[in-house]
């Protein structure tokens, strides 16, 4: 009888220690892998936002500027343990965008970087190229047509278009259309208000979450394009600036159509999509 009822208090013991081990790893790794997560980083002025696909791909879209906190954003979102960024898109060769990424490609590891044709003969932008040589990273050109496909999601690149040209840079940059879990996301970098509309007139662009074109500038958040995107809710990466932005034209446009954050006052934003309910939190400094 003591030797059965002993072989029991081990099993019993077996089994809390493994339900301790269960409630600790819960705690520490918590189980949403399954859930699609979208932040926007408290980066100053200057756009990164990063993607959290169901199954744990990591998509990092800019880095914001070369003082922009970005890595103090991403250790206040993944594990301190988590050094690895699945893939980085860099919208464009411009500072408020890419700054970011000099220091984070040396310490980080990164899967692979999506860039558009388009550099730049800055001296930031050679840095950049250097780190990514140096740092042997693969690097992958992306234009419109192209797709990034992981389980039930998918990032489509709407810009830029072969046939484009243009004057202003901005509009050469890298847009995308994120879809996952029934849900659509828009990052379009710096357009214009005409590329806005010229992507609305060749594309499905009506989504759920708008990352706000160009900071909120006056020239961008086209009204016609709004009416065919009708996001839910409108996200504006900015910080402390001299040009204006979020620009009062802009705001009045897109205080039509739901919500309207901004990273500058609203700090790192996070959006998790579970049981077809889209949870918003905020974090202020």
């Amino acid at each position: 009888m003591k030797e059965k009822g002993f072989k029991y208090f081990k099993i019993i013991l077996s089994s809390l220690v493994i339900i301790d081990i269960a409630v600790w790893l819960l705690i520490l790794f918590p189980a949403s892998a399954d859930k699609l997560k979208l932040y926007f980083l408290d980066i100053g002025q200057g756009d990164s936002s990063l993607v959290v696909l169901p199954g744990g791909i990591k998509v990092l879209i800019d880095g914001g500027p070369p003082n922009g906190r970005l890595e103090e954003n991403l250790e206040k979102i993944l594990r301190i343990s988590d050094r690895y960024i699945d893939l980085v898109m860099i919208s464009h060769p411009q500072l408020d965008h890419f700054g970011g990424f000099i220091k984070l490609f040396k310490n980080y590891k990164i899967g692979a970087v999506l860039m558009s044709e388009y550099g730049s003969p800055n001296v930031s932008w050679r840095a950049l190229e250097k780190v990514i040589k140096d740092q042997n990273l693969k690097t992958v050109v992306m234009r419109a047509g192209d797709k990034i496909k992981y389980g039930g999601s998918e990032l489509d690149i709407l810009n830029p278009r072969d046939s484009d040209i243009a004057k202003n840079v901005n509009d050469l940059c890298l847009v995308a259309i994120l879809k996952s879990s029934g849900l659509k996301a828009f990052y379009g970098c710096d357009i214009s208000g005409e590329k806005e509309k010229q992507l609305a007139n060749l594309y499905d662009v009506d989504v759920d979450i708008l990352k706000v074109s160009h900071h909120g500038s006056k020239y961008s958040s086209d009204l016609s394009f709004l009416k065919e995107a009708r996001p839910k809710l409108s996200v504006i990466e900015v910080g402390k600036n001299r040009y204006g932005h979020p620009t009062k034209e802009a705001l009045q446009r897109l205080a039509s159509f739901g919500g309207v954050y901004r990273t500058d006052r609203d700090g790192l934003l996070k959006l998790v999509l579970a049981g077809g309910k889209l949870n918003l939190h905020t974090f202020k400094r």
